[in-house]
């Protein structure tokens, strides 16, 4: 292991205090929906988003004059312009735009992990670049699951694990994190049929139930883009 880079998985936003290095390149990913629904908008030209945590903050940046996604639940506010499905964020709406977001989990993790090295935001639509970028960079390595509420899930776990697995294929990283293992196992468990495997995730039943589950297969495609949003100083902007 000598020369070689650590990787950890931090299933939970509430484990994070016994995994924060501030030596790490951390990669955020809410699949269902918030870190998707960033590349999304990077995809489609916007310009920067900027996280807040709190409603409050949100409604003051709205008051501003800014353009503001924000939901909680799934539900979007009654205040925002639209909440955080990717497919909220058309070229015709935040091309050359800044966005303020907010999320009942994603901007929360995305705040949380500020003190690592570096800042990223992974989901299964930029995966091969969020891996490219690590392989290039040679730091350590956390994944933050944004989770559900500080529970763990299932979609954010199988996009760590497939960081994982593509890391460790590499002679570049090691592991000794049992969340780690956790992670790529699952990945490897459930990569031959992703769409089908996630049909059993909380997330899945509660966009459902709310008529917000049009964006499961879109969420868990592989790829669509190299784009990278990476954190500088309290928002996020492509590498």
């Amino acid at each position: 292991m000598e020369n070689k880079k650590k990787i950890e998985v931090c299933l939970s936003p509430a484990l994070y205090g016994n995994y924060e290095n501030k030596e790490a390149i951390a990669v955020v990913t809410d699949v269902l929906r918030a870190s998707s629904a960033i590349v999304a908008a990077f995809m489609n030209g916007a310009k920067k988003i900027i996280p807040v945590a709190t409603l409050e903050e949100a409604k003051e940046m709205k008051e501003a004059g800014y353009m503001v996604a924000a939901e909680r639940d799934g539900i979007v506010r009654d205040f925002a312009d639209f909440g955080n499905s990717p497919f909220n964020f058309t070229a015709e709406r935040v091309e050359n735009h800044d966005i303020v977001y907010s999320t009942t989990n994603g901007t929360q993790a995305i705040q949380l992990a500020s003190s690592s090295k570096q800042v990223l935001v992974g989901t299964f639509l930029n995966l091969q670049g969020v891996v490219d970028h690590l392989i290039k960079k040679n730091d350590e390595v956390l994944i933050l699951c944004a989770g559900w509420k500080n529970k763990i899930n299932i979609e954010d776990t199988l996009f760590a694990g497939a960081v994982v697995d593509a890391l460790l294929k590499t002679n570049q990283f090691y592991t000794i994190c049992d969340s780690a293992y956790i992670a790529q196992d699952l990945w490897l468990l459930a990569k031959n049929n992703l769409v089908e495997y996630i049909q059993k995730a909380a997330q899945r039943t509660r966009l459902q139930k709310n008529n917000l589950d049009d964006v499961i297969e879109y969420c868990h495609t592989l790829n669509l883009t190299s784009i990278v949003p990476v954190l500088k100083d309290d928002y996020l902007v492509k590498l």
